[in-house]
């Protein structure tokens, strides 16, 4: 529910906030003061454009917040939100929006920025705006679907029902086509995968086997300048240069100086220690010298025979991995698809099989769902029908047809329409060839009324120029309506007529002032006496009469027993 709204240098709002109540929220005043535009700057927190135009004169910016109450918040809202990543646990939506002269468009809900896309998602689940574009939305199939389909819960339920065994259909169709349309191509893979496998299978790769072979080829390349290493590092450790004595028996000399010594004085018992453990560590260095030395093969045969399995190696690389296990991988899914296609006729068979049994089951699914939404339709249209009448339309004719749609859908087996007649002896057509406007909004006020208690999707609903072209029992009926929708949800409800007026829970004016050559719109919430006045200006003129008074109260107490009545 919309607790506040929040307005800065929007149009002729300068500063305006506006304290919102449960129930019917009443907006009037004269003509121009300002209402059209307090509706419009509640479009911008929903998501609608705003153009840097609404600036008002003089300033750089405007700014919009509104505070919304999430007490009864739609699940579907909490997911959304939560899929955003913003927080919502302290039960409250603040929702920001500036924008600039130079074109930059801040939005901010909760602390977090989004995107306008964002915004306008979010405003879908919050307020439901009943005006001339949303009665032209009712003329298109979707939204007729949408109406029938929540109308009834178990409609709702038998309805996700069939969606998932569409689902299930429709993938099983999409995977038996994509393979009927391979098999086109399968006498030219099969030969393709078979020559991979064989070229793969051929050469007899072992894991890790190329950086194995890598090492001994870099090593067998390089044989020359190891054998000069090896020869030059165990000869200085053993047998010494032509410049001196070997490193061994140099070592060894002063492991025998530092004992001796030790008789004398044990001052370098830890230098001789070490020495010891490095003429120890050096000797064993040296026979691994050695060793080395004598084991190795220096062959150029053998260099040549590892380079041409490394050229194997390569070459497969190149054409099915970077690696070996690469190139196992793929050969484990070449022989996965030959397996695959040499399959083929079993595969299709069962698919063929999968697919008749569920669509055995969507059929089953899609008649309960058909049974429902007809039950559905012929008590929707009735009730629908009702409030025509008491709109002023007592010869008017509303029913929804459903019929098979031939195929399945997404949303069933059937196809939707809604048809209308105004007059006795017209025949039923379309919704879209007959109803004029001010038919068509009134048909989608009947059509909120009936869905007000049973559409909890949208906490609050704003009537925007409902009251267009109609007076007299009509406006006392439209106003009956509006205060019925008002029992289930906020509403906010821009008006002229008293009718409509004297339903409010809250009533807001509207008015405008000039002052030092500017023109200010003000919001102020009336007193129950200001509200009296107000409906007696609205019914009787400017010129406010003890008469007229005394027929605004009688409407405000009339309107009282009606809406008590609701209860």
């Amino acid at each position: 529910m919309l607790k506040t709204l929040t307005v800065w240098n929007f149009a002729l709002l300068e500063h305006v906030q506006v304290e919102f109540g449960p129930g019917l929220n009443i907006l009037t005043g004269e003509t121009g003061a300002g209402k059209s535009i307090l509706i419009d700057s509640l479009g911008a927190i929903l998501g609608n454009r705003i153009s840097s135009d609404s600036i008002r004169t003089g300033c750089e910016w405007l700014r919009v917040e509104a505070v919304f109450s999430l007490e009864s918040e739609p699940a579907a809202l909490h997911e959304y939100l939560a899929s955003q990543a913003i927080d919502d646990s302290e039960g409250m939506l603040i929702i920001t929006r500036q924008v600039t002269h130079g074109g930059r468009n801040m939005v901010l809900v909760n602390g977090c920025h989004v995107t306008l896309t964002v915004l306008k998602k979010i405003g879908s689940f919050l307020v439901d705006v009943h005006g001339q574009n949303e009665n032209l939305a009712l003329l298109k199939e979707e939204s007729q679907f949408a109406l029938l389909d929540g109308y009834d819960a178990e409609l709702s339920a038998a309805l996700s029902a069939y969606r998932e065994s569409y689902d299930s259909w429709r993938s099983c169709c999409k995977q038996y086509a994509e393979k009927e349309q391979a098999s086109r191509e399968y006498a030219q893979r099969l030969d393709m995968l078979r020559w991979q496998d064989k070229e793969i299978e051929g050469a007899q790769l072992k894991e890790r086997e190329d950086e194995e072979l890598e090492a001994q080829i870099r090593k067998l390349s390089h044989a020359e300048k190891i054998a000069g290493y090896v020869e030059e590092s165990y000869n200085l450790l053993e047998n010494g240069s032509k410049e001196g004595s070997s490193v061994l028996a140099s070592l060894s000399k002063i492991k025998k100086n530092l004992l001796d010594m030790s008789r004398f004085d044990e001052s370098m018992a830890n230098a001789q220690k070490m020495v010891e453990e490095a003429f120890i560590s050096l000797q064993e260095a040296a026979y691994e010298l050695r060793d080395y030395g004598e084991e190795m093969d220096f062959s150029p045969k053998k260099l040549d025979k590892l380079q041409q399995r490394m050229d194997v190696i390569y070459k497969l690389r190149k054409k099915y991995g970077t690696t070996i296990e690469e190139i196992l991988a793929h050969q484990k899914k070449v022989q996965q698809e030959l397996q695959d296609i040499e399959n083929y006729d079993e595969d299709m068979q069962a698919l063929e099989k999968q697919i008749e049994l569920l669509k055995q089951d969507l059929t089953t699914k899609a008649e309960r769902v058909t049974k429902l939404r007809t039950q559905a339709a012929e008590e929707l249209g009735v009730s629908i029908g009702r409030q025509l009448t008491a709109l002023g339309m007592p010869k008017a004719v509303f029913r929804i047809a459903v019929t098979p749609a031939g195929k399945f859908q997404s949303n069933g087996a059937d196809a939707v329409a809604m048809y209308f007649s105004a007059n006795p002896g017209e025949a039923e057509k379309p919704l879209q060839k007959v109803a004029s406007g001010g038919e068509l909004s009134r048909i989608a006020l009947a059509i909120k009324t009936v869905a007000a208690s049973r559409d909890a999707a949208v906490p609050s609903m704003v009537f925007d120029e409902i009251d267009t072209g109609i007076g007299g029992r009509t406006a006392q009926m439209v106003a009956e309506r509006i205060a019925l929708v008002a029992r289930f949800k906020q509403v906010l409800c821009i008006t002229h007529l008293p009718q409509i007026a004297c339903m409010a829970d809250v009533h807001l004016y509207i008015s405008k002032s000039t002052a030092a050559g500017a023109t200010i719109t003000q919001v102020r919430q009336l007193t129950e006496r200001e509200r009296i006045s107000e409906v007696a200006r609205m019914a009787s003129g400017v010129d406010v009469t003890a008469a007229s008074l005394d027929n605004a109260k009688e409407m405000v107490s009339h309107a009282m027993v009606v809406k008590n009545n609701f209860s």
